[in-house]
């Protein structure tokens, strides 16, 4: 039978439903944080027009440099690992020195100002082990089974969770440990080694537990199960769901003033869900909650149309980072998770998340416009795809 597959060479194709989808999301986000601070409801928080500004600055570099990335083979883009993966570390490293502060707020310190520019390297640090383990994955995937391999894997897997875990921003190791996990399950990993995993994991939240988490993280994860028990430690959540709840159905608009709405702590940041619930009620929260599956959707989607091992691994990474950032965001809001400061993508305030999740768009960009192949309804699935 003759190949029904046309080879796309000369041709850019970009995935418009995800940029889009993405986009809109920042859009919203820029409104969401020209309403706070002009609303002046977190004024104390210092929330002002630099916020939004940066914001709308951070989208559209953001949307820039996703373009860019698309334009650029993801399979020439890895082999520069010996280049970035070294940088983003030293960068995290950087924070246990004199140039790395705690930001108001937060409990780890985690980010670096260099001058008039302060960013948070681990943001970097994701692009870099996404890129890094896929690359990885990619070379090893016959061999990984093997325990020597499976070894390395593990340890590639487990330094950026233990940097970060010692900085104290346990959230985002969290996230880590998920995208490893995606990525990892979504290669040729053996029964036997998905058998052990819930003896390793828990052994390793044991050890969490008793040695490394201090008494006030332990509080925040056993309100959960003590609802009622410790009304400082639930004061945000608490705030957060009044906040959630009183836009009713249709919300109370973008533009009122301060004491029409209810005050969150971090409501332009890690909160921003409870101000989607104010402005634009029940119906626009669950049009952005839509808005983010589809984009997590799409990503997983374009991860089975890659051409290749190394761009589904590239996209299952995407996929692990985005469906556990807006899992622990939202269920931090609704009282379902700790309040371990996870951003919501693309919603929540901060230039560095943006451009990095952006970035992180692109890659996926990038497998789907370089698939050597685009099919038909003709194509035979038996013949093998061509690559470049």
């Amino acid at each position: 039978m003759k190949s029904a597959f046309k080879l796309t060479k000369n041709r850019h194709i970009i995935d418009a439903g995800l940029v889009f989808a993405v986009t809109l999301c920042a859009v919203i986000s820029v409104l969401l944080i020209y309403s706070i601070s002009e609303t002046g409801i977190s004024a104390n928080e210092g929330v002002g027009d630099s916020y939004w500004k940066t914001q709308l600055f951070s989208m559209i570099a953001g949307l820039g440099l996703a373009v860019l990335i698309s334009l650029i083979d993801y399979r020439k883009l890895v082999k520069l690992w010996f280049i970035f993966a070294p940088a983003a570390l030293i960068l995290v490293a950087l924070t246990f020195t004199s140039l790395g502060y705690q930001r108001a707020g937060a409990d780890d310190q985690a980010w670096l100002q260099i001058g008039p520019v302060n960013f948070q390297p681990s943001e970097i640090l994701k692009i870099a082990f996404i890129l890094t383990f896929s690359y990885h994955l990619s070379r090893d995937e016959e061999n990984m089974n093997k325990p020597v391999h499976m070894l390395m894997l593990l340890i590639h897997g487990g330094v950026p969770i233990a940097v970060i875990g010692l900085q104290g921003d346990y959230g985002t190791a969290i996230v880590f440990a998920a995208i490893f996990v995606f990525m990892i399950c979504s290669a040729k990993i053996s029964w036997k080694y998905i058998a052990a995993a819930p003896v390793v994991i828990g052994g390793v939240i044991a050890a969490m537990w008793f040695f490394v988490l201090d008494d006030f993280h332990k509080k925040r994860i056993l309100i959960l199960f003590q609802p009622g028990s410790d009304s400082d430690i639930e004061y945000q959540q608490d705030l957060g769901l009044a906040a959630l709840k009183s836009g009713k159905v249709f919300g109370k608009g973008l533009m009122g003033n301060a004491e029409d709405y209810i005050y969150v702590p971090e409501i332009h940041n890690d909160f921003i869900f409870t101000y989607v619930g104010q402005v634009f009620g029940f119906l626009g929260a669950m049009g952005l909650l839509i808005i983010l599956a589809y984009i997590c959707l799409k990503i997983f989607a374009d991860s089975r149309v890659a051409c290749d091992r190394l761009g589904l691994f590239i996209c299952m990474g995407a996929f692990g980072l985005m469906l556990s950032h807006c899992i622990l965001n939202i269920g931090m809001v609704l009282k379902m998770a700790p309040v371990i400061g996870i951003p919501l993508p693309f919603l929540s305030a901060g230039g560095t998340a943006m451009v990095s999740m952006y970035a992180i768009i692109g890659l996926v960009l990038s497998t789907y416009s370089h698939r050597a192949v685009i099919y038909n309804v003709f194509y035979d699935a038996n013949e093998k795809v061509h690559k470049k």
